[in-house]
């Protein structure tokens, strides 16, 4: 049995990142996607049982970077406001800084790849943020509804506000992303 490398395991994330960003999900098939990345076919199965599994694997491992970089620091005992506030923050920083990724998993999320994904797993990357929310509830600071319908007035703002393909007519300056921000807040506080 080969043993795994760590570059070499980025390097087909990396590569199924751009193809499936330039050509689809259908058209990236195993041998372009392992020569994108410079491995042989049979290399890629060392690493993942088929091209579904790259696939998920390759959302998880986006989910799971970005869940790091926007919970960094998070010190769960600050105002529910001010934590959900840096959270926004490094989010939109974090989608800006990170255009294929964002746009790979936006596609992914949008696919029927999405319904191979164990959701629980996602929410372990974000469990700091949920628990913020639920003291926010808990607390009468934010509305009792499902965390989904949260996310979706919170989240996906952001998402849309920091994705350069959607928001083109717009060049967001601090101002305008704290303005966002309290939007965002507004539509979940009570």
């Amino acid at each position: 049995m080969r043993i795994k490398d760590d570059k070499k395991q980025e390097a087909l994330f990396l590569a199924t990142i751009k193809l499936v960003n330039e050509i689809g999900f259908a058209a990236s098939s195993v041998a372009k996607i392992a020569g994108e990345a410079g491995v042989s076919p049979a290399t890629l199965y060392i690493y993942f049982r088929n091209k579904e599994d790259l696939l998920v694997s390759t959302y998880l491992a986006i989910k799971r970077d970005m869940s790091v970089a926007v919970l960094d620091g998070l010190d769960e005992t600050q105002p529910v406001r001010d934590i959900l506030h840096n959270i926004w923050l490094r989010m939109f920083a974090h989608i800006s800084l990170n255009k294929a990724e964002f746009r790979y998993a936006e596609q992914f999320a949008n696919s029927p790849f999405k319904q191979l994904v164990n959701i629980q797993e996602v929410h372990g990357y974000f469990a700091p943020l949920i628990r913020v929310i639920q003291r926010g509830i808990e607390q009468k600071i934010i509305k009792d509804v499902p965390f989904e319908i949260l996310a979706a007035f919170m989240f996906h703002p952001v998402m849309t506000l920091a994705n350069q393909k959607v928001c083109t007519d717009i060049e967001l300056d601090s101002q305008d992303i704290e303005i966002s921000f309290q939007l965002s807040w507004d539509a979940i506080k009570l």
